[in-house]
């Protein structure tokens, strides 16, 4: 008799304000690990973001078509929460360094009290990604820098379009 077995999915989390190179190399190697892998843009009220939850969300699913198994969606609620309205058993969160490693611990360990069935996994960042950050991206794309190995061509041509016309900082 055969078993049918569950899907394994999994939820990767962020605000995503923009997608960087980084962020597409943990969802690549974790759509590989999971039958499903949801990419979830977090809706935070206490950030001003550059772009929208909807445009976050476009820009994403651009990025990510060629994986099949992956899925772009928005929350706003405990991360645990939405994992259990998911159907996740997994969070999946990437790792540059020792940093963030501390502070990822210790959500883990708060999401883990909140809800004993979610489980995390720390995917490192590929070294050549360690220094990436969506901030660091976001600054070099308002003083007009290269973003070509930052970010793909479409998330640098959505930057461009922000930015383009707002006043520079003066020196």
């Amino acid at each position: 008799m055969e078993q049918h077995k569950a899907p394994r999915i999994a939820v990767y989390p962020g605000s995503f304000d923009p997608i960087t190179n980084g962020h597409l190399d943990i969802i690549q190697r974790a759509s590989r690990q999971f039958d499903k892998l949801i990419v979830a843009v977090l809706n935070n009220l206490s950030k001003k973001p550059l772009f929208t939850v909807e445009e976050r969300k476009e820009l994403i699913s651009s990025v990510t078509s060629h994986l099949p198994n992956v899925e772009v969606d928005s929350f706003r609620d405990l991360l645990v929460n939405y994992v259990d309205y998911r159907k996740a058993d997994v969070i999946v969160r990437g790792i540059r360094s020792v940093t963030d490693f501390e502070y990822e611990l210790q959500m883990a360990s708060l999401n883990k009290q909140l809800n004993h069935n979610v489980e995390t996994i720390f995917m490192m960042t590929n070294p050549k990604y360690s220094y990436l950050s969506s901030s660091v991206v976001k600054e070099i794309a308002c003083f007009n820098g290269a973003l070509g190995d930052l970010v793909p061509l479409e998330i640098e041509q959505a930057l461009r379009k922000k930015y383009e016309g707002l006043p520079k900082l003066q020196q």
